[in-house]
């Protein structure tokens, strides 16, 4: 699954948006590992970041600092349209109107040959459909010389998945497609009698991480505006209707486990997933496991006559996390680990792992010298032959022992020895 791109925007004056940004694309990175990048405004000009690589390897405090404004917004990028290279990587710019306006999208449009087409882009040209869509908006921009209505004439035109966070010198922009495919949610910074700035983002754990509440969803179709007034609906006319649909893989599988969607808990829907599947199609098991890392949450909420302790997590994605610049917050990386409730109050059971992987630079950690930037470099997973053989020995060993074997080594060697 590739069309999981995370964005974010921040509208907060007198706050230092571009350590907000870096905080809220933190916790989004789980949504795109090939690129980051943001763009802020101080109302004068429009700046805008981006490289290939992780959050924390594009931006650092010295590039933080340098980014002063009063908005900005933030992508983090798994590419879909186009290749994975720094031409695909987000924010899109465009110079048009007072400053130029910067756009991160996340999704996949359908139509994107017609679009490109539609305002001369030749074949061959188009990098991304992000960036026939930054054309098509700044060809429709010199007719009204104002964003809000530039959407209002080209996102009827679009078809496919898409949730946009725009920005122009002085305003932050949000939309979902009619569809509602991919989640876009809205947050307040400080209480609700004065608030001190408004934020949108992928996942609402993008929203805790820094500080703000969240409000509500982007209604499917919904066209968000945010000024120094506030947030406020600007109507679309949508050439058709339909019924919203969000992609159910947000549920089992895009999501983070304390997102919340629909109102629900994505972990606690997982949970239940597990035991509606358990109830369908019942199966004389010896263990219940999740590979990471999707919807774990599955098997917790399974109930197969399954030997008691055999709920077990075999498979490890072991991750590493980097300290935060200094100044992005000062919350510590913490704060990116996923909180979630226990189902109806229960406490969270003990269970043994067999296996836990470290990861350091000899594997290409790529939060330390010498590490790759890899696609998918922030983790390793245990061999399978290892796991094997794991298995094995938990029935073979007696209880204790196991752990001062070959196969259980502390020093984070190869665990067969």
């Amino acid at each position: 699954m590739k069309e999981a791109c995370g964005v974010f925007g921040v509208y907060a004056p007198g706050m230092r948006v571009a350590n907000l940004t870096f905080d809220g694309l933190f916790a989004l990175q789980h949504r795109g590992q090939e690129s980051a990048g943001m763009a802020v405004s101080d109302g004068e000009t429009v700046t805008v970041v981006k490289d290939m690589g992780l959050v924390a390897t594009v931006f650092d405090e010295r590039t933080l600092s340098g980014l002063q404004g009063h908005l900005a917004i933030g992508h983090t990028r798994y590419s879909t349209h186009g290749a994975s290279d720094w031409a695909g990587a987000q924010p899109v710019y465009r110079p048009v109107g007072k400053a130029g306006f910067a756009l991160g999208h996340n999704g996949n449009l359908t139509n994107t040959p017609a679009l490109a087409e539609k305002v001369g882009m030749l074949p061959g040209s188009v990098v991304t459909d992000s960036e026939v869509v930054a054309e098509l908006l700044a060809h429709s921009f010199p007719e009204t010389e104002d964003l809000a209505t530039a959407l209002q004439a080209a996102l009827p035109l679009l078809e496919g998945a898409f949730s946009f966070v725009l920005m122009s010198s002085e305003r932050l922009f949000g939309v979902r497609d009619p569809f509602g495919f991919r989640p876009l949610c809205l947050g307040r910074l400080g209480p609700a009698e004065a608030p001190k700035g408004w934020v949108l983002a992928s996942e609402s754990p993008a929203l805790s991480v820094i500080g703000a509440t969240f409000v509500r969803e982007v209604a499917p179709g919904e066209l968000v505006v945010v000024d120094a007034d506030g947030p406020r609906s600007v109507e679309i006319p949508w050439l058709r209707e339909v019924e919203p649909r969000l992609c159910i893989f947000e549920f089992a599988y895009i999501a983070r486990p304390d997102s919340r969607l629909y109102g629900k808990e994505v972990h606690d829907t997982r949970c239940r997933m597990g035991e509606l599947l358990a109830e369908q199609a019942p199966a004389d098991a010896d263990m219940v496991m999740g590979v990471p890392e999707s919807g774990r949450g599955l098997r917790a909420g399974e109930r197969h006559p399954v030997r008691a302790g055999s709920r077990e997590e075999p498979l490890h994605r072991p991750v590493v996390h980097r300290a935060r610049p200094a100044g992005a917050g000062g919350r510590g990386a913490a704060q990116a680990e996923p909180a979630v409730r226990h189902r109806r109050g229960q406490a969270p059971r003990r269970r043994r792992r067999l296996h836990r992987a470290r990861h350091h630079a000899a594997h290409g950690d790529p939060h330390v010298a010498g590490g790759g930037r890899g696609r998918g470099a922030s983790a390793h997973f245990v061999p399978a032959v290892a796991v094997a053989v794991l298995l094995r020995d938990r029935h073979a060993v007696p209880r204790g022992a196991a752990r001062h074997g070959p196969h259980h080594r502390g020093d984070g060697g190869d665990p067969r020895g």
